[in-house]
């Protein structure tokens, strides 16, 4: 008996699920927002909201129900992700509202929050229903031939501020290039994740750079080039540059040649370059960015970008307060592409830093739980999705604050735009998938000397 205990494998150490700290931390993320709208009422009427109880109380009850999900079926996810989108997505709701204030006739926050209630929802569908991401990769074809019909639907529709991205059925209207990133990202990870050793060990060798074969980089090419094409044919630069930095991305984290970084930032440019010249939707951009304050000297008044920049520059370090701000001088666009503006002018250097904090903090343990992973396409599919989110604030940040032309895109969570925060809450709910497989112990291999026990203050 002695003798049988001693050789006994000791207890696999048994992980903390944190999800004691993901609500504490969902307590937090919903009373920001609620302090938030409080405040734009005593701004804006010097009293508080009369239905600021109930906005608590529906944040609050989406917030929890997204816990609850998160805590029976996947109770070993990352404590971080569902507090920040949650956050996002009430900061978004109260700057929206903020907005509606100045007009009246378009009030685009009570839609905003059904389309934020169906977001948590698909959320909990995906967490509760989806047990296992690597279901995914069976459906790497059926995903790119359904991302190819989403994009291709809107061209059949008018254009909308210059670019058909959209489709407009009586008084609903969405874009389906939102959800087609998503099947992307997933036909990327899994056939990066299946062809992996020939990309990166196979082909022949130009200068400095090894290329792969026809045969195993053609299809992946074909399918990114046909994306682009037809997002150049819709005149949609933003999501044409988040999919070609997408295919990047992934294209090197599976490979681990830093060519393609250079190979991809120089079709960047040259691309970039040739539809900036020609097209005439993007080249009215780029003259916007190259002199943003043209219109004023041609007595027109200030245009989008340069009352964009006003804002940011009125904001300060500070700001101004929420609802004594001027952004709305911005246009139609203030509460969709500008909304970040708002950020900058009422909340200051420090809230817009904050807000960035954010969203590199959801990145990063998005990237974390890739990399935790020992399966390839988990891997690669939780680094894509993370990298999605990365793109889309780094391009409509630039865009607004005159680093890059404008791309007309919507910033994660904060903006105005049905179909973007719907996409991003699958988003999260696929990495919280992915970083409950990553977090999760794995007895077997503890037990038997294949990985060693993390220390509970790395977990």
């Amino acid at each position: 008996m002695t003798a049988t205990t001693a050789d006994a494998p000791p207890p696999a150490p048994r992980l903390p699920k944190r999800r004691g700290v993901e609500l504490l931390l969902l307590v937090g993320a919903v009373l920001v927002p609620v302090y938030g709208y409080v405040a734009v009422g005593l701004a804006r009427n010097d009293a508080v909201p009369p239905d600021v109880a109930g906005y608590g109380a529906g944040l609050g009850l989406l917030a929890l129900l997204a816990h609850l999900a998160v805590r029976f079926r996947a109770p070993y996810a990352d404590p971080l992700l569902l507090p920040i989108a949650v956050l996002l997505n009430g900061l978004g709701l109260v700057l929206i509202y903020r907005l509606d204030l100045e007009t009246p006739k378009d009030q685009a926050a009570p839609t905003q929050l059904i389309w934020s209630t169906l977001g948590v929802s698909l959320f909990i569908a995906v967490v509760v229903l989806l047990r296992d991401h690597r279901v995914l990769q069976r459906y790497a074809y059926l995903s790119v031939a359904a991302a190819l019909v989403l994009m291709i639907v809107p061209i059949f529709f008018p254009a909308v501020n210059g670019a058909k991205i959209w489709i407009r059925v009586g008084g609903l209207s969405f874009q389906p290039g939102e959800f087609a990133k998503i099947l992307l990202a997933v036909f990327f990870a899994a056939y990066l994740a299946a062809n992996r050793n020939a990309l990166a060990y196979t082909g022949r060798r130009f200068w400095k750079l090894q290329f792969p074969t026809g045969r195993v980089l053609g299809p992946i090419v074909a399918i990114w080039l046909l994306s682009v094409g037809v997002l150049i044919l819709e005149r949609d630069l933003g999501t044409s540059l988040l999919f070609f930095g997408l295919f990047v991305i992934m294209l090197y984290v599976a490979t681990g040649r830093t060519g393609w970084i250079a190979v991809g930032l120089l079709l960047a440019a040259l691309g970039a370059f040739v539809v900036g010249s020609f097209e005439p939707h993007v080249h009215s951009r780029v003259q916007d960015w190259l002199d943003p304050f043209a219109s004023i000297d041609a007595g027109r008044g200030p245009g989008q970008l340069a009352q964009s920049l006003f804002a940011f520059a009125a904001g300060g370090m500070l700001g101004t307060g929420l609802g004594l701000g001027h952004s709305i001088l911005i246009g139609f666009a203030a509460k969709s592409d500008f909304i970040l503006a708002t950020a900058g002018e009422e909340l200051g250097l420090t809230g817009l830093t904050a807000i960035f904090l954010l969203y590199a903090l959801l990145v990063a343990r998005g990237y974390r739980a890739g990399l935790a992973l020992r399966d390839p396409f988990g891997r690669l599919l939780s680094i894509g999705l993370a990298s999605i989110l990365a793109l889309q604030v780094f391009v409509i940040a630039g865009g607004v604050m005159g680093l890059i032309p404008l791309t007309g895109m919507a910033m994660p969570f904060l903006a105005q735009g049905g179909s973007s925060v719907v996409t991003n809450w699958i988003i999260v709910a696929l990495l919280i998938r992915v970083s409950d497989q990553a977090r999760r112990p794995q007895p077997d291999a503890v037990e038997t000397g294949i990985i060693a026990p993390v220390p509970e203050g790395d977990r």
